[in-house]
C-alpha cells in the first residue's frame, strides 16, 4: 500500500518513526512537511497529503501535528478527501467505517 505522511514540527519525530515502520512492513511511503523538526506551514503539508490521496497516488494519508485539528481542516479542503482527528484505535476505526475518513 502507498501511504502519504505529513507532519508539522511537533509531529516530525513521530512521522519519521512511522515511515520507518511502514517501510519495514513493505509499504511505499512519501513524506511531506517537517521531516527534520523544522518549522513548516502545516496547511501545505496537509494539502499535499490530501492531493496524493485524491489523485490515487496514495491509498491512505496520515497527518501528525500538535492537535490534528488544523491539519484535518486543511486536508478536508481537498475535493474527495475526508480527514478526521483520531486519538486512539477506536476513533480511527469509527472514522474510517462510519465516515469514510
Amino acid at each position: 500500500m502507498n501511504i502519504a505522511l505529513g507532519a508539522d514540527h511537533r509531529g516530525s519525530d513521530a512521522i519519521n518513526r512511522l515511515a520507518e515502520r511502514l517501510r519495514s512492513e513493505g509499504h511505499g511511503v512519501t513524506l511531506h512537511g517537517a521531516t527534520g523538526g523544522e518549522t513548516c506551514d502545516y496547511p501545505i503539508a496537509a494539502y499535499e497529503v490530501g492531493q496524493e490521496v485524491a489523485a490515487g497516488r496514495a491509498e491512505r494519508g496520515v497527518l501528525v501535528c500538535g492537535t490534528g485539528i488544523g491539519m484535518s481542516i486543511a486536508a478536508n479542503k481537498v475535493a474527495g478527501v475526508r480527514a478526521a482527528v483520531v486519538t486512539n484505535e477506536l476513533t480511527s476505526q469509527l472514522a474510517r467505517s462510519h465516515n469514510a475518513a
